[in-house]
């Protein structure tokens, strides 16, 4: 069976459009001031209404508050909720409970220990993210790092999960041969600047993760 494939970051109706042409499964709308990707309510409901259901709408968040949550839940009519911040299990459980919807948790990847981390979830998130970890002061994703993938080989959890970190049209194809992920998780790999999509570079990752 493939993997499923989210773009994510997308911040433009021509890179929203090349998701859709390409078959991914998941579009990625970031709600995070700090990153280049972040998008306001209001351009987040213009994507999402281009989008009607061709491709399902995965929010990313990082520690956010309720209040942000709720607006940008509405706004962008999501179909997820993607936490990539240093949210705990209670968090987590807290979030899905209140939005009764699928919650993604990012954990930052760089040791083992990271991996077996993943553990505590279970329960409260219902997919996974395997990201590479960034350094401190720095975006906590986005950033075009990944992380040493046979350090999933010891991954034993019985919850959906996907790869993040670092994955390009050059490499998700390797990626998926030694990890066997589920899913797969780009931004900048898929980018021509920070934040600027490039919809050759978002064909060529979707053909090489189904090649």
């Amino acid at each position: 069976m493939a993997a499923e494939i989210k773009i994510c970051g997308i911040a433009a109706p021509d890179a929203l459009e090349a998701a859709i042409k390409a078959r991914a499964e998941y579009a990625g709308f970031v709600f995070y001031p700090p990153s280049p990707r972040n998008l306001a309510p209001k351009v987040a409901g213009d994507l999402a209404r281009r989008a009607g259901d061709r491709i399902r709408r995965i929010g990313l968040f990082v520690d956010a508050d309720d209040t942000l949550l709720n607006e940008s839940v509405e706004a962008a009519d999501l179909n997820g909720i993607q936490l990539h911040g240093s949210e705990p299990p209670a968090r987590v459980a807290e979030v899905k409970a209140r939005f009764g919807l699928p919650v993604w948790k990012a954990l930052p990847v760089a040791s083992s220990n990271d991996v077996a981390a993943a553990e505590k979830y279970e329960g409260a998130a219902d997919l996974i993210l395997f990201d590479a970890r960034t350094p401190k002061g720095a975006l906590p994703g986005g950033m075009g790092l990944a992380f040493d993938w046979s350090l999933l080989t010891a991954w034993r959890g019985r919850m959906f999960w996907g790869l993040a970190g670092g994955l390009t049209p050059d490499n998700v194809a390797d990626a998926l041969r030694r990890t066997k992920a589920p899913l797969v998780d780009t931004s900048s790999g898929v980018e021509s600047a920070p934040g600027v999509k490039d919809v050759d570079r978002i064909a060529a990752f979707c053909k090489a993760a189904r090649r």
